[in-house]
């Protein structure tokens, strides 16, 4: 009698562990890992900024880029040369290069 009690909590024990990585399975494929691969992309969009690079901030904002810091830029706003404004790098969100700019009206052309 003690082994077949002994033997259902035993099955019982790794069902529920069964259970739990499943459960750490969805969580891992379905939530942490897009949101690493997102993290990545935009830590790689952000290492390519460069100095004349226009770009869209989470604000809606669209700007040049005139200084580059460790974690900061200096965007300048609209046709104005006084409007230019420090904020954190994170805050970008959309960067298009010059030759971009560029080469979209040739080709609209």
């Amino acid at each position: 009698m003690n082994s077949l009690l002994l033997t259902s909590t035993q099955g019982s024990t790794m069902l529920m562990i069964v259970y739990l990585v499943v459960i750490v399975a969805f969580f891992w494929f379905f939530f942490i890992r897009p949101q690493r691969k997102e993290e990545r992309k935009k830590s790689e969009m952000l290492a390519q900024l460069a100095v004349g690079d226009s770009v869209l901030t989470s604000s809606g904002f669209y700007g040049i880029v005139i200084d580059i810091s460790d974690d900061t830029v200096i965007v300048e706003f609209g046709n104005n040369k006084n409007c230019r404004i420090p904020m954190q790098k994170a805050a970008i969100v959309q960067i298009e290069k010059p030759e971009d700019a560029s080469d979209d009206k040739s080709s609209a052309q």
